[in-house]
This record gives C-alpha cells, sequence and structure tokens, in this order.
C-alpha cells in the first residue's frame, strides 16, 4: 500500500441519519426536505428498535433464515424512514 497515492484513498464520510446534511454521502437523492423535530426523533426510534430487534435475530444460530431475516429487517427499515421522510 505504500505505492498508493494517500490522495487517491477514499474515506467515506458519515453523516448522521438525523441531520440536515444527509444529502453529502447520498449518491440518488439530491435533495431532502428538512425534517421536524419530530420526524427524526420517530426515525430514530425506528432505528433503535430495529437494532434491538437485530441483536435478538443475531443471538440465532447462523442461518439461512437468520439472513434472511436480517435481510427483510433492514428493508422493513427502510420502507419505515422512508415513510417518515418522504
Amino acid at each position: 500500500m505504500s505505492d498508493v497515492n494517500k490522495e487517491e484513498i477514499h474515506t467515506p464520510e458519515y453523516v448522521s441519519s438525523e441531520s440536515d446534511d444527509r444529502t453529502k454521502n447520498n449518491s440518488f437523492r439530491h435533495q431532502y426536505r428538512v425534517l421536524t423535530e419530530a420526524e427524526k426523533a420517530d426515525m430514530v426510534a425506528i432505528k433503535d428498535r430495529a437494532a434491538d430487534l437485530e441483536a435478538a435475530i443475531n443471538k440465532t444460530a447462523p442461518s439461512r433464515e437468520r439472513s434472511l431475516a436480517i435481510t427483510r429487517l433492514e428493508e422493513a427499515v427502510m420502507w419505515a424512514v422512508k415513510g417518515v421522510t418522504k
């Protein structure tokens, strides 16, 4: 890695999902409306509850079913957050 120019290495920038700067690292949705504080709280609550459920699911034995459950949970969170932010 010493041959690689450090300027060529891209370090991802992380932006909090409740931040008004959340378009910085999004390639597709270039404009967002500003969320109300209540909408931001709803979005955080959805993600927090999903994280708790994910932790419970991850306590089960590794399996295809567990992987599918996590994938579907991710999808459910995506749609729920999209519903809040539309």
